[in-house]
């Protein structure tokens, strides 16, 4: 890594690639639209590789812009780490943590926070357990989990659950780079709707999507229902058919990068939520709510909206 790229143009960076746009990372950071673009053409030359796709409806990563985003976030996580408020209680922690998290939220949110929390709190026994959405509220309403990593906006049981969400994310459109749908800046679900769709059945994902296909009064034909992201990646690379996932899980530097591409979705959708869940009215011990300040901590870091659903 070059010694002359600044905490700045990490910020100004994961800003632009957080909204998707230099004039919502402008906003957000309140400067000039100007001072964020010239920083990212600063930062790309340093690095010498292109880090977005520019295009007059926004800005997407390129292969090398979402390597370098998760890089970005390490480092500033570690800044956020090294500069947090000394509270006085989390070197002292030394009790046992029960984390519950589900098999798609695991690959993708779980380390990076893990990873902080025991550097903040070593001597905290942690102890994950992973499971679908519904038995993890089961046992969240049991008092035998703490703390839960999950849809945040997709739960069974909300009465008797608090949701927290870390990170919203928006749709996008799945298919294959020779598809005729990649001719299009955006998608319309109507669009999707005219191929065969590959849907993900895991975390409530396809239950999801059901609703906004019956919301929009369309049904397209199913050609797969899995639990396996593997298998949709393979399906719709291979051009056997389309598919509507969060964005969150897509990696276009997995190894069938080159076979999968994405669009944008044109019509307004939900976002699909991953945050907290804990049991409503229980006195969170103190290693569960450090685990909490340490998730909020590297959410913020990160410049997600959060709220929160009483």
């Amino acid at each position: 890594m070059s010694t002359h790229i600044t905490l700045r143009q990490f910020r100004y960076f994961v800003a632009v690639a957080e909204s998707g746009s230099v004039a919502a990372a402008s906003r957000m950071l309140a400067i000039a639209q100007s001072a964020v673009t010239k920083s990212l053409h600063e930062l790309e030359d340093e690095l010498g590789q292109r880090l977005f796709d520019r295009s007059a409806r926004g800005m997407v990563l390129t292969p090398a812009g979402h390597r370098f985003l998760a890089s970005a976030r390490k480092v500033l996580a570690a800044v956020a780490d090294a500069t947090r408020p000394d509270r006085g209680d989390g070197p002292g922690l030394s009790g046992a943590l029960a984390v519950g998290v589900t098999s798609l939220v695991a690959g993708y949110y779980l380390s990076e926070l893990l990873s902080r929390f025991t550097r903040l709190c070593p001597a905290v026994r942690v102890v994950v357990t992973e499971e679908t959405p519904p038995f993890l509220e089961h046992l969240l309403i049991n008092g035998e989990l703490d703390v839960a990593i999950m849809l945040s906006n997709a739960l069974a049981e909300p009465q008797a659950l608090v949701a927290e969400t870390l990170t919203r994310s928006p749709y996008r459109v799945w298919m294959a780079s020779n598809h005729p749908l990649t001719a299009l800046d955006e998608v319309t679900l109507a669009d999707c709707a005219a191929h065969d769709q590959v849907v993900l059945e895991a975390d409530r994902i396809g239950d999801l999507m059901r609703a906004v296909w019956a919301r929009h009064q369309l049904a397209p034909r199913t050609l797969l229902r899995t639990s396996s992201l593997e298998a949709v990646r393979s399906l719709v690379g291979a051009g056997a058919g389309v598919t509507v996932l969060p964005d969150f899980l897509y990696r276009p530097w997995t190894l069938d990068a080159e076979h999968v591409d994405a669009r944008r979705l044109r019509d307004e959708l939900p976002t699909v939520d991953v945050g907290l869940v804990w049991r409503r009215g229980l006195r969170l011990e103190p290693e569960a709510a450090e685990f909490i300040e340490v998730a909020r901590e590297q959410s913020r870091s990160r410049g997600a909206a959060r709220s929160i659903r009483a």
